[in-house]
């Protein structure tokens, strides 16, 4: 199967997923709410047959989200000093690095929920200053796909103070120069997004990036 015939695949499957857990939210009837729940049964074993895992894992985890679908927010951390950027190597994902980051949790604004992160996955205090990016997952290279609509935000951060400290997600903390960069979480940060902040750095009075 080809990258676009892949990507065709997962789009279908997100639609049907989408379509289902709104139906399922919104519809009264009992017989709507059975077709919706078949759309959702049916999605969940497409995406097992696509990513080849466990349908009753996948049907399960799809279960679980409700109300009206919006795409996910990823906020990272962008943090330089002297023209080298911070990343973080994973516990998981073979070590491979990424920047600071993850999931905005409800009741953050988003300056604090990136703020958090980079301070807990990397052990540095930031602050920060300014939106340089927001991307669509999709159109990114970022691999493997993912089962949900994702938008990544991007935050040029100032470090304040602190020391590299592994967490429960990372065991390292290294600032990178731009021809320096170790091989990436490529589910998280990808070597074009890198190359596009390292411009940022030199282009500060840059507009913010966006799809």
């Amino acid at each position: 199967m080809t990258q676009t015939q892949e990507d065709r695949w997962l789009t279908w499957v997100k639609a049907l997923r989408s379509l289902a857990q709104s139906g399922l939210t919104y519809a009264e009837n009992p017989f709507d709410l059975e077709r919706y729940a078949r759309v959702q049964a049916i999605a969940a074993e497409m995406a097992a047959g696509y990513g080849q895992a466990d349908v009753a894992a996948i049907r399960s985890l799809f279960a679980r989200e409700q109300g009206y679908e919006t795409p996910k927010v990823d906020v990272r951390g962008v943090v330089f000093r002297e023209a080298r950027i911070l990343l973080v190597r994973e516990l998981q994902d073979g070590g491979r690095w990424t920047l600071p980051g993850g999931w905005a949790d409800v009741n953050d604004q988003p300056s604090e929920a990136v703020e958090r992160e980079v301070w807990e996955e990397s052990g540095y205090r930031v602050r920060a200053e300014k939106l340089l990016a927001v991307y669509d997952r999709r159109l990114h290279g970022h691999t493997p796909p993912a089962l949900w609509g994702i938008y990544k935000l991007f935050f040029r951060c100032r470090l304040i103070d602190g020391e590299p400290t592994p967490s429960i997600e990372t065991t390292g903390a290294t600032f990178f120069a731009q021809g320096e960069v170790p091989e990436l979480s490529l589910g998280r940060t990808t070597p074009k997004e890198i190359t596009r902040l390292f411009d940022h750095y030199r282009h500060p009075d840059w507009p913010t990036d966006f799809d």
